[in-house]
């Protein structure tokens, strides 16, 4: 009997142990949840401006946290152009890391993009008040392009801090004050 109660307490204190390490990980994320808007100039690489309005919610999900952005440029002419995003975060074997799941595969399981397919690889990572949301694409001639979104938690929201740079030239910049909703 003894043989068969060791292991099923085994398996007992891995689950408890794998519960309080994801009640862990939702403690740290839930800090930022909440919904936040801003404006900003956005800085290309030739020094013009164009504004944009922003808007992220980062919420939790099962085991993870999600973060939905929206985005409005307005051009020249008047017109705006919105685009929004949405990504799933799940843990991953580093403290602090944590890896997208942007698609099931054939399994049902959520995994990431491929990089070499033309698709992002995205992940995330907390580090102090820092939430920062990377992309890598690999482009079409071989090269690379990285977005890298740093949400830092200040008072009364989020100070976001946005560069997206292509083989080492930066290509755009944004820095802004989210305020919380």
């Amino acid at each position: 009997m003894k043989a068969i109660a060791m292991p099923t307490t085994l398996a007992g204190a891995c689950i408890a142990v794998m519960f309080l390490m994801a009640s862990a990980v939702q403690a740290d994320i839930s800090r930022f949840f909440g919904s936040y808007v801003g404006s900003a100039d956005v800085i290309s690489a030739d020094g013009s401006k164009r504004p944009r309005d922003m808007s992220v919610e980062i919420s939790g999900i099962k085991n993870g946290f999600r973060v939905n952005w929206t985005s409005t440029t307005y051009r020249a002419n008047g017109t705006a152009k919105e685009k929004s995003y949405t990504i799933d975060f799940l843990p991953s074997d580093r403290d602090g890391v944590f890896a997208s799941a942007m698609k099931r595969n054939v399994f049902g399981h959520d995994v990431q993009l491929d990089p070499m397919k033309g698709e992002p690889y995205v992940w995330g990572r907390i580090e102090g008040d820092m939430l920062s949301v990377y992309s890598m694409f690999v482009t079409e001639e071989g090269g690379y392009e990285i977005q890298q979104f740093d949400r830092t938690l200040a008072p009364g929201g989020l100070q976001l801090e946005f560069q997206n740079v292509r083989n080492g030239n930066i290509l755009r910049t944004v820095s802004t004050f989210l305020e919380k909703q």
